[in-house]
């Protein structure tokens, strides 16, 4: 019930606790009407002063000016009654008035100088500084772009005063006047402060990350735009305070080659679409949307679905309509009202960008809208070298594909997709050629290469299928050699289905690069499991090519290709019978790779010698022979280079990388991925395993130390792995994760936890192995426990405690049950922590885990005091006591557990609890106990028993007056603690030392 003043005042502060939203701000509307019955000046203002705050963060900002007219009329009446904080937030919210009228084009210019007067009035009669007047004066000159420059300086030459601006929205203040003079290096040092965390707010650094990201795009530091986008979307999220924010993140995605991700943000904002009541806001907001959808119709995207207002289905053209007739509307009114064309300007400025990367940067985020845009970037790439020249004439043009594709060069593809272009157009006439031969042969040849066309993508039915009919083909048209071949061909084509990373290069290509390869020195190729090889197939082909060849009727390559299916075949096997192949595979690979190398040898095939080196190479780095496989893929390259055959070097680099890293030289490994990498790009090689590449980059970065270049190749690896859509879903996760670790590694929690949100949040997360799903909900919780938003890491606990309870490793059940009892407990939710922690006594009595459960109850006694103080003090010690008999029974049952630790920690809490409660002997008695014990454990207590030293001595000092003992026992502290190496341990005691003997 209302119905005195200080209940008004208790349900103030409860709905100030809510987050910012249209709960918060109804319950407002409805403590002012609650508050309007009592004559009390100070109840009043404080509802009025609450509502205006809940309009100002729930993007109805324009609603403010009218509240504040009310608290206004209270001030001038009574200002007595406005207690301490009230006072000062009557004169802070001129500010937000201030803002208001300009950033509503209804409101006309002179009223809004009007306003500007009267704060000045205002701040000059309570002797305040006008610092805060000449901002609101800059701040209207750039929406009307009138003496912007002047503006400023009055502004920025100031010094702060206690009414301005927090320091950090000042900074991006002053950052973005530099932004719209062009100088993003200025602008980005200007903004520093708030980026790095030495300034902030509580929507700081958060506006000014969406701020800063085209800069850093365009100053060439996208590892900052990638960080600032992942940690400041988070915050930006679904807010309609942050409208603009969410504008600028979706732009960012547009110019940064991530539209599935953009498309992805207005999913997850469509309910931004209806916040009106900051118009200013509302143009930014449409404006971004505008950037993304105008970029995907330029594309070809029109008729793709993407989220709009509700209500209604909304293609790419349907809502780049709405926005730009609305966008367009409203920066009208805004510059009728100013008498200038400044925002329209500003507007067409940001819609006229182009992208600024030639490739799409890697965010580490999974985008799941939209996945064909991911497959096919509307960013075009960046020139890699001279394309092979097109013949205008149709002989021409197939006999330079068939001569390409003889040397393996990745153009013979692109020339044998426009052969079928012009073979397929109306009206075509098949040449009369000796040397192209009939359309039988033609057609035959069409049909092998959408057969591997299919292969290259692992749809290896397709590619089977395709290729026994283009082998039907090619004998309809009286060639039974390159029938042979491609019969041949199927016997091996889907070896490896279950490996989707295209690194096997299984011969499945007559001669493109795709077929010049062999598996990873990792063993991460798939073999296992997968069909048998038909061994008795393969013998009966390599009999009828001999009978062929002997007859004329097959080439040279196409014998090298049968043999080279025999060689992967053999590979297959060896790979599959490891670690201990039996004498007849290892026979039979010796027997098919060196008969494969010697005929390419005596027919002097560069590429497929090289190629039956790669074999070698890669079954003595699978035995641990890795000198013998680095010396041999050194000297496939060197020829490889001397046949001028650089398409192919990719392959051979990336495998020599692989080597290199199971032989412990990461530092050399980087260097030859980076150019396994660089070389597949320049040759436009679709086929090459980029996504694992990148993986591997990523793991040998964090050897070597380099953390952003393992954030950025792992980054690369998992957007590669998106592109290959629901086959390599576990692949993309499992990347994600070592992408989270580093990431938290370097300090970037949030980071960590965006990139583990696109996993879980993702609907590809039920297809997850569940102890994948297990890890990634696991390190969500903790990152979010890091960041402190303890509601949410407790839900992902205890989704995690249900996913791990029906385990046979209960451990994990009660590990998680601990960790979700404190996550509750931060959270100040008592009850659910209370049942958390019944749960993990439960799951501890089939799966003792006495350290973890013993250090909860200790923690939960630090969090218990905290919240209760003394009155909480039995509940403690009641916590602590069972910690006690956690360790006593797992004695009694001899189970291994850090028994020093727990008895020490015991009474180190116990001292904390009784010292919190006023009873400082006995806290003094508890930390004495707790130093023996902990010097039970060696050199590694050595830490924790100097902690026991400065609670005691802080008790001894500060508490119990007893300075010069305390004095004494810290002078012998530190003595110990530089004995034992722990230098700031014995700084930090000195520093109490020496604060005691002042005294």
């Amino acid at each position: 019930m209302l119905d005195t003043p200080d209940a008004v005042m208790a349900a103030l502060r409860e709905n100030d606790a809510r987050p910012y939203g249209r709960t918060r701000t109804v319950t407002a509307e409805e403590l002012v009407d609650a508050a309007e019955q009592f004559d009390d000046t100070g109840v009043r203002s404080m509802a009025l002063l609450e509502l205006m705050e809940a309009y100002e963060y729930d993007g109805e900002r324009s609603k403010g000016p009218v509240v504040f007219a009310r608290i206004l009329k209270l001030w001038d009446t009574d200002p007595d009654g406005f207690g301490e904080w009230a006072r000062h937030q009557v004169f802070w919210r001129f500010k937000w008035v201030a803002d208001a009228l300009k950033d509503t084009p209804d409101v006309p210019l002179a009223a809004i100088g009007r306003w500007h007067t009267e704060l000045r009035d205002r701040y000059r009669a309570a002797g305040h500084d006008l610092q805060p007047y000449y901002a609101q004066r800059y701040h209207l000159a750039v929406q009307t772009g009138i003496d912007v420059q002047n503006a400023y300086e009055l502004w920025a030459a100031r010094p702060r005063s206690e009414l301005s601006d927090c320091h950090a929205c000042e900074t991006r203040a002053r950052a973005r006047h530099f932004l719209a003079a062009g100088d993003d290096a200025r602008a980005l040092e200007v903004l520093a402060p708030v980026l790095d965390g030495r300034s902030g707010c509580e929507q700081e650094p958060y506006l000014s990350q969406a701020t800063a990201l085209l800069a850093q795009l365009r100053q060439g530091r996208p590892d900052e735009a990638r960080s600032g986008h992942l940690c400041g979307y988070r915050h930006a999220r679904g807010k309609a305070s942050m409208l603009s924010a969410v504008g600028l993140h979706v732009e960012f995605c547009a110019l940064s080659g991530n539209e599935p991700r953009g498309l992805e943000l207005l999913a997850e904002n469509r309910a931004l679409f209806t916040v009106t009541g900051d118009p200013a806001a509302r143009l930014d907001f449409l404006t971004g949307v505008e950037v993304l959808v105008a970029r995907l119709a330029r594309a070809g995207h029109g008729e793709l679905a993407v989220s709009g207002p509700a209500g209604t289905p909304w293609t790419v053209d349907s809502l780049l309509a709405h926005v730009r007739a609305e966008a367009d509307a409203l920066a009208a009114r805004f510059d009728a009202r100013n008498g200038t064309g400044a925002v329209g300007a500003e507007r067409r400025a940001r819609l006229a960008v182009e992208p600024l990367l030639a490739e799409p940067l890697a965010l580490g985020v999974r985008a799941a809208v939209a996945p064909e845009l991911s497959a096919a970037p509307a960013v075009a790439p960046a020139p890699r070298r001279t394309a092979e020249p097109e013949p205008e004439d149709f002989t021409a043009l197939v006999l330079r594909a068939r001569e390409l594709e003889l040397l393996g060069h990745p153009d013979s593809e692109r020339l044998w997709k426009r052969v079928a272009e012009r073979a397929g157009a109306a009206g075509f006439v098949h040449p009369e050629s000796a040397e192209l031969g009939g359309p039988e042969r033609l057609r035959a040849e069409l049909a092998e290469q959408r057969a591997h066309e299919a292969l290259q993508r692992d749809a290896y039915a397709e590619g089977k299928a395709g290729l026994l009919a283009a082998a039907e083909l090619f004998e309809q048209a009286g060639l039974p050699g390159p029938a042979l071949m491609c019969r041949t061909r199927t016997l091996i084509a889907d070896l490896d289905e279950s490996d989707g990373d295209g690194s096997d290069g299984n011969g499945s290509g007559r001669g493109g690069s795709g077929s010049d390869g062999s598996g990873g020195a990792d063993g991460e190729d798939g073999a296992r499991g997968a069909r048998q090889v038909d061994w008795a197939a393969l013998d009966a082909a390599l009999a009828r090519a001999e009978e062929l060849r002997a007859g004329g009727e097959l080439t040279d390559d196409d014998y090298l290709i049968v043999l080279q299916a025999r060689a992967y075949a053999a590979h297959h096997d060896l790979v599959e019978a490891e670690p201990e192949p039996t004498a007849e595979v290892a026979e039979r690979f010796e027997a098919a790779v060196g008969a494969y190398r010697r005929t390419a040898v005596e027919l002097g095939s560069e590429r497929r010698a090289a190629t039956s080196r790669q074999y070698t190479a890669d079954a003595a780095a699978r035995q641990g022979r890795l000198a013998e496989a680095q010396a041999e893929l050194r000297e496939v390259l060197a020829q490889l280079d001397a046949a001028e055959l650089p398409w192919h070097t990719p392959r051979v680099l990336g495998l020599l990388g692989q080597v290199l890293l199971q032989s412990h030289e990461p530092g050399q490994a980087v260097e030859v991925f980076h150019r396994a990498l660089a070389e597949a790009v320049r040759w436009g090689d679709d086929s090459y395993p980029y996504a694992p590449t990148y993986m591997m980059l990523g793991h040998c970065c964090l050897q070597v130390g380099d953390l952003g270049g393992a954030v950025r190749a792992l980054s690369e690896a998992a957007a590669r792995y998106d592109r290959k859509g629901a086959e390599a879903v576990e692949e993309a996760a499992r990347v994600r994760l070592q992408l989270a670790d580093v990431l938290r590694d370097t300090g970037r929690a949030a980071d960590a936890v965006a990139v583990l949100e696109s996993v879980l949040l993702d609907a590809s997360a039920a297809r997850l192995d569940v102890r994948m799903l297990a890890q990634a909900r696991l390190d969500l919780a903790r990152g979010l426990s890091e960041l402190e938003e303890h509601r949410d890491a407790a839900e992902e606990y205890l989704r995690l405690a249900d996913l791990v309870a029906g385990w046979e490793d209960q451990e994990t059940h009660t590990m998680v049950a601990c960790e979700a009892t404190l996550a509750l407990a931060r959270a100040e939710r008592w009850d659910a922590a209370e049942a958390a922690l019944a749960r993990a006594r439960e799951a501890h009595g089939k799966a003792p885990q006495v350290d973890q459960l013993a250090a909860t109850l200790r923690e939960l006694t630090r969090l218990t005091m905290r919240e209760q103080g003394e009155e909480g003090l039995a509940a403690a010690l009641a916590l602590l006591a069972e910690a006690d008999a956690v360790g006593a029974a797992a004695e009694r049952r001899g189970e291994e557990y850090n028994s020093w630790y727990l008895r020490g920690g015991s009474h180190y809490e116990r001292a904390r609890s009784l010292a919190v409660a006023g009873r400082y002997e006995e806290a003094l008695a508890e930390v004495e106990r707790a130093i023996p014990e902990y010097e039970a454990g060696g050199e590694q207590a050595e830490s924790p028993r100097a902690e026991s030293v400065r609670l005691a001595a802080l008790i001894e000092g500060s508490d119990l007056g007893r300075t010069e003992a305390a004095v004494a026992r810290l002078t012998a502290g530190i003595a110990r603690c530089e004995a034992a190496g722990l230098p700031e341990a014995a700084e930090v005691l000195a520093e109490l030392r020496e604060r005691f003997a002042g005294e």
